[in-house]
């Protein structure tokens, strides 16, 4: 079997959010497993909403997640491929032109509802002459064009069931009545075209063998598969997988900035923690921490993805940020950990890296030991923590040291567990909760921790 061949087809009209991951992430694992390849396909047709910095933004998304598509095309500079397409359906009476504003069509609708009507065109367009179109352009009237479906056997007027099934690759066998459909505009008003027939002239010049994408599009499987029958071209395999939902339970879209891929990165998301999230959750797959894409290409099962929408959870998000920042080698973070000015070393990374939820934490905790911080004492404590000072072993410091010195201020003042460690936290990093003592202690250094347990010491020399 030839090796699959997929794409990804975004608009560049705004940041891909976590959602579009999902299926470029989809089409990345399905390409990978098999030795396919990744098309990036921009939807840019839309010349008023479409950007050339929109696509340079998701190009830019992809290579962050891991994803280096082994082609990229744009539909702007494929318009005279659609137009011969129009063109070729036109003469063979499939492509009809229809004058219907807006509003009329929504009166028509509204009317066959009430009639207990299905609210599909009645191709009424198709009983138009030609003294009666050229009548309606005298007004003004540019058309529309549709795509005649093929739902009947001679009278457009009487339509029958008529069914275009698939096997599915993510939920097997499925089928579309095009009787239900109403005719699909293919070309707008303008001349511009909709996303259908681009579509189809794409994945036809291109060699597109599956197209896998969200389950909002399943009943636009059934209409592209009568237009390939039409253009006499062989269709791809089809694939849906559910749909990413916020914790609302509202769809995703590009005014949710915050779920975007850019907005997610500021906010210290890993990539690996978003791929691994965005492609596991809503599958029968536990969601776990990986290094990198290689592991969820191994993990991608197209049969086990649920039916139902997946509720995305930022906080599930940032835990399982936090569990892959807990065991990644300091090799991965050691170029990002010097830009952001720490110097600690491996030594300081796996100090900190098992208490933080985002890599910028670490920069937070080097600033902790390193610069002036004010320490958080009650006043209770302050006694204890000038006899804590006092005995303060001498340089150099290790891990052992604080068990050592804890040790012996436990013996001298009888303090113990949450009473004994918890003042000595707040003096010397002002949180209540952190990275290990023992780790940070050697960073803190013997003048450093002095200065901060005596902190309350006001005209007291400091041991």
């Amino acid at each position: 079997m030839a090796s699959p061949i997929v794409r990804f087809a975004p608009s560049p009209t705004g940041r891909i959010h976590a959602g579009n991951a999902r299926t470029a992430l989809y089409n990345w694992f399905f390409a990978q497993k098999q030795g396919g390849r990744f098309i990036l396909r921009f939807d840019d047709t839309d010349e008023a909403r479409s950007t050339r910095e929109f696509a340079d933004a998701i190009e830019e998304d992809l290579a962050w997640l891991g994803i280096s598509p082994d082609r990229i095309e744009r539909q702007s500079l494929r318009l005279a491929s659609y137009e011969e397409a129009a063109a070729a359906l036109k003469a063979a009476g499939l492509l009809y032109p229809c004058y219907e504003t807006p509003e009329e069509l929504e009166r028509q609708r509204k009317r066959r509802l009430g009639r207990g009507l299905p609210p599909v065109y009645d191709r009424r367009a198709l009983k138009l002459t030609e003294e009666e179109r050229a009548a309606l352009e005298a007004e003004g009237r540019e058309p529309h064009w549709r795509f005649l479906l093929p739902n009947f056997s001679d009278d457009p007027f009487a339509t029958v069931r008529t069914e275009r099934s698939w096997d599915d690759v993510f939920r097997g066998p499925q089928s579309v009545d095009l009787a239900s459909l109403s005719d699909p505009v293919l070309v707008r008003g303008d001349g511009s075209f909709l996303y259908t027939l681009p579509s189809v002239v794409d994945d036809r010049d291109m060699g597109v063998t599956h197209v896998l994408r969200g389950d909002d599009h399943v009943t636009n499987t059934g209409v592209q598969l009568a237009l390939f029958e039409a253009l006499q071209a062989t269709p791809p395999a089809f694939g849906h997988h559910n749909l990413l939902q916020t914790e609302a339970g509202e769809g995703f879209s590009k005014r949710y900035e915050s779920l975007s891929l850019a907005a997610l990165r500021r906010d210290g998301i890993e990539a690996a923690a978003l791929a691994a999230y965005a492609s596991l959750i809503g599958t029968g797959q536990s969601v776990q921490p990986v290094n990198g894409l290689a592991e969820l290409v191994e993990l991608f099962d197209p049969t086990k993805v649920n039916r139902a929408p997946a509720r995305f959870s930022v906080g599930e998000l940032k835990n399982l940020n936090s569990r892959i920042l807990a065991h990644l080698p300091y090799e991965a973070v050691a170029e990002r950990l010097e830009e952001a000015g720490v110097r600690g070393g491996e030594t300081f990374w796996h100090a900190v890296q098992g208490n933080i939820e985002k890599l910028a934490d670490a920069a937070f905790w080097w600033r902790v030991v390193r610069d002036p911080i004010e320490p958080a004492i009650e006043p209770e404590d302050a006694d204890f923590l000038r006899q804590a000072a006092e005995l303060l072993p001498e340089e150099p410091f290790d891990e052992t040291t604080w068990g050592t010195w804890t040790q012996a201020v436990k013996e001298k003042t009888g303090r113990r567990g949450k009473g004994l460690f918890l003042p000595l936290r707040r003096a010397l990093t002002g949180a209540t909760s952190g990275p290990e003592l023992r780790e940070l202690l050697p960073f803190l250094g013997r003048p450093n921790t002095l200065a901060r347990l005596c902190a309350p010491c006001s005209g007291t020399e400091t041991p």
